[in-house]
């Protein structure tokens, strides 16, 4: 293809895995990422295609970087954004100034530069709790977080610049992502950390969410098939596997798989204000098979599996503080 496109968030943890896809399948890709004086490349440090990949760190919030990064490119891979829901109950600013006005920069850039098409990475946590399950792309959006706030502003920003300005922009939903390289914030990363080092009395929040989890390989994917398509132009579209699981019975099938016993003991900071808990998740994918023919390759079992392999890595495990609750 050898196509220039621009990944923004590409050293994150699913930006990393996409831009690893992307240059794999031909792209010619710039790597966007927040600036930091030690040149750290985050997750692309190490990569096998560490020579392909064009890094530029900026940030997302600053125009002038984006727009920089972005000149001469096709499409914009837009995946850089604040996503710790804890968090934003700290700082809901701090969201609103990356996701939103981050996404602004985004979608003004390439209206400006005449991307042919913009990516705009959006979360099933928009949807909040599930009103009727499988969620499709029509159900209502509901911001039970700051977060989830900050991401459907974001979504209808980039509705808005394709309705307004004729902006080609696609808008991604996954949900729930896990894999390789998840940050320690997350659920199946904090369980398998505990149980490697021993621990048989695992800490988590609330137990009765359910979640549709889709490993992260699958995610990028579904990426690259939605680019890939002449539709969905002005459209949200899912990613994810039409399958839920509890947090309680996903740490169960972790341990089954890690061959542990284990007791499990909520932690009062780990559970949401009630009123800002989603509890239940579901995806419908229909949209997403109709216009592409995508399906994961990978079984949860099979997926959890590859996780439990790659943090058995000394160095990789390294990166997770077992017993420290992380925003």
């Amino acid at each position: 293809m050898d196509k220039k496109v621009l990944v923004t968030g590409a050293t994150g943890f699913i930006g990393s895995h996409l831009t690893e896809i992307l240059v794999k399948n031909g792209f010619n890709v710039i790597a966007f990422d927040r600036y930091n004086s030690n040149n750290h490349w985050g997750w692309l440090e190490n990569s096998i295609y560490k020579n392909d990949i064009e890094v530029i760190l900026g940030d997302i919030r600053d125009y002038d970087s984006v727009s920089k990064a972005m000149a001469e490119c096709s499409a914009v891979f837009h995946l850089a954004a604040l996503i710790g829901i804890p968090y934003s109950y700290i700082s809901p600013l701090a969201y609103i100034r990356t996701n939103v006005e981050g996404t602004y920069n985004v979608l003004e850039a390439a209206s400006n530069l005449g991307v042919e098409q913009t990516l705009v990475t959006s979360t099933s946590e928009t949807y909040g709790t599930a009103q009727y399950t499988p969620i499709d792309e029509s159900h209502p959006l509901v911001g039970q977080s700051p977060y989830s706030a900050s991401k459907i502003a974001a979504d209808q920003l980039a509705i808005s610049y394709y309705r307004s300005f004729n902006l080609p922009i696609k808008i991604v939903r996954p949900f729930n992502t896990y894999g390789p390289r998840q940050s320690a914030r997350a659920i199946i990363p904090t369980i398998i950390s505990q149980l490697i080092n021993g621990k048989t009395s695992i800490e988590l929040g609330s137990l009765y969410p359910t979640r549709d989890l889709t490993f992260v390989k699958d995610t990028c994917n579904g990426f690259l098939k939605i680019y890939e398509t002449d539709s969905l132009f002005g459209e949200v579209t899912n990613i994810g596997t039409n399958s839920e699981i509890s947090i309680g019975d996903l740490a169960d099938l972790i341990a089954k798989l890690m061959k542990k016993e284990i007791t499990i003991k909520s932690s009062d900071e780990r559970i949401r204000p009630i009123q800002s808990e989603v509890e239940r998740l579901v995806c419908n994918n229909t949209k997403l098979q109709k216009y592409t023919k995508w399906n994961p390759d990978n079984t949860l079992e099979e997926g959890i599996s590859k996780v439990i392999e790659w943090m058995k890595n000394p160095e990789n495990l390294f990166i997770y503080k077992q017993g420290q609750y992380n925003f």
